[in-house]
């Protein structure tokens, strides 16, 4: 397990803080001298908004202050980290004491989210800036690429409120197909409009994957429609 998130952050098995980024407080208060994430969790913070705002400055040249302020909004958010480390199984190596575990914080949204802070963190110290940068784009390659433009809103939100508003039901979504190495694994999503399949798409992850088959049904219903015959 632990080789496949050391392949996954581009550090080796042995690098000095990968351990403890996965440590759980409440691991550490159960085994004197084990130190826990929190402190990474700080610093993975710092480098994620470092890089993430590098990333958008970069990828929209002449969008505004504000503009980029809200994507990284967007972008970096518990919801994302922890999706991200649902879409790479990396609950079950995080180091949970026993009362935290058995009360289900392995599947904790925050706790997710800590943890991928962390590692961020030790790609950081371990490995510098760079493996930093690629981790960091990896978490954010997949809502950043679905969304159409800069200050776009989150597609999926926009369909839904599309299709709502012409008195339809929500639009759901359904796996097709996945596959790939644990490091590079990919989805296919349809998104259905009541029965019917409007659009399909592949991404990185199943949320990378809804996104941009919620842009393509996007693109689907503002596409002009043929003129009927008249019989």
């Amino acid at each position: 397990m632990l080789d496949r998130i050391a392949q996954l952050l581009g550090l080796s098995t042995d690098a000095p803080h990968l351990e403890q980024a996965l440590t759980h407080p409440s691991y550490a208060n159960e085994r004197r001298g084990v130190a826990d994430n929190q402190r990474l969790e700080f610093l993975g913070d710092a480098v994620l908004g470092f890089c993430t705002s590098e990333i958008l400055y970069q990828r929209f040249p002449v969008a505004d202050e504000g503009t980029l302020t809200r994507i990284r909004a967007l972008l970096v958010n518990a919801d994302t980290l922890a999706g991200w480390a649902r879409d790479n199984q990396l609950a079950e190596a995080i180091r949970l004491g026993r009362g935290a575990d058995s009360g289900g914080l392995r599947e904790s949204t925050n706790v997710l989210a800590d943890t991928v802070e962390a590692l961020i963190a030790a790609a950081y110290l371990d490995g510098g800036l760079e493996v930093a940068r690629r981790v960091c784009e990896a978490i954010v390659s997949g809502p950043l690429g679905a969304m159409q433009e800069a200050g776009a809103r989150d597609p999926k939100s926009e369909l839904q409120e599309r299709v709502q508003a012409s008195g339809g039901d929500p639009p759901t979504y359904h796996v097709l197909d996945s596959g790939g190495p644990a490091h590079a694994r990919w989805f296919s999503v349809s998104v259905h409009i009541g029965e019917r399949a409007v659009a399909e798409a592949r991404g990185r992850s199943k949320r990378e994957a809804e996104r941009a088959a919620a842009v393509e049904a996007l693109r689907a219903l503002e596409a002009p429609q043929p003129a009927s015959k008249e019989e």
